[in-house]
C-alpha cells in the first residue's frame, strides 16, 4: 500500500472542507471532546468531502462508527488499539494505521498487522502533552528498517524546513497539524506542503 506523502491531521469537517479542495489527498479527521451524534455527523460529513475530490479519509479512534458510516481506514493509538475489536475492524475491510512511539509499542503494532505505522513525536511539538522525547531522525531510519515493506509516517514538530530530513530517513508520508492550522494562511501553507512534500518523495 502506498500513502500521499502529506498526510493531513484536522479536528473537524471544516477544516476538511477548507483544505481538502486545495489538493489534499490524505486526511485524519481526529475529533476530541465531542457528543457521538456530533462525531457521527463530522464523519459523514468529511466522508462525502473526500469521496467528492478522492481524498483518502482516516477516522481517528471510533472505529464502531468508521464501520456503521462506511469509512475504509482508521488510525488507533495505542490506547484504542488494546480495546478495540481487531477482527470486527478486519470483517469490515478497514485499512488500519498505528502510533507508535517505543519498542513495546512497536511490537504491539506490528502483531496488529497494520497497513501503516505512525512513529512520533519526531521533535518537540506543542500539540499535546507527550510523555516521550522527541525520537529524532535516527530512531525514523530505525523504525523503517524494522516494519520493511510498511508505509512510515512521521509525525510531532513537522515544518517546511524539516520535511528532506524525514523522507531522506525512510518516512513515506509526513504528517501535520499545527504548521498549517495556526498558521496566518492555512490555505497558503498547504499548498506548500502539498508541493515540498511531493518533490522530496519523488527524490526517495
Amino acid at each position: 500500500m502506498r500513502l500521499d506523502p502529506f498526510y493531513l491531521i484536522v479536528d473537524s469537517a471544516d477544516w476538511i472542507a477548507r483544505l481538502v479542495p486545495l489538493g489534499v489527498k490524505l486526511v485524519q479527521l481526529r475529533i476530541k471532546d465531542r457528543t457521538p451524534s456530533e462525531i457521527r455527523a463530522e464523519i459523514q460529513r468529511a466522508k462525502a468531502i473526500c469521496a467528492a475530490h478522492q481524498c483518502q479519509l482516516i477516522v481517528n479512534d471510533y472505529w464502531q462508527l468508521a464501520i456503521e458510516e462506511g469509512c475504509d481506514f482508521i488510525h488507533l493509538g495505542q490506547e484504542d488499539l488494546a480495546v478495540a475489536d481487531l477482527s470486527a475492524i478486519r470483517k469490515a475491510g478497514l485499512k488500519l494505521g498505528l502510533s507508535t512511539h517505543d519498542e513495546a509499542e512497536l511490537a504491539t503494532a506490528l502483531a496488529a498487522s497494520p497497513d501503516y505505522i505512525a512513529l512520533g513525536p519526531v521533535y518537540p511539538t506543542i500539540l499535546k502533552k507527550m510523555p516521550w522525547a522527541p525520537q529524532g531522525l535516527d530512531r525514523l531510519r530505525e523504525w523503517k528498517d524494522r516494519i520493511g515493506g510498511l508505509p512510515l509516517v512521521a509525525i510531532g514538530g513537522l515544518n517546511l524546513d524539516r520535511i528532506a530530513g524525514v523522507f531522506e530517513n525512510g518516512a513515506d508520508s509526513a504528517a501535520v497539524v499545527t504548521d498549517i492550522t495556526l498558521n496566518a494562511d492555512p490555505e497558503a501553507r498547504t499548498l506548500e506542503w502539498i508541493a515540498v512534500t511531493h518533490i522530496h518523495a519523488v527524490d526517495q
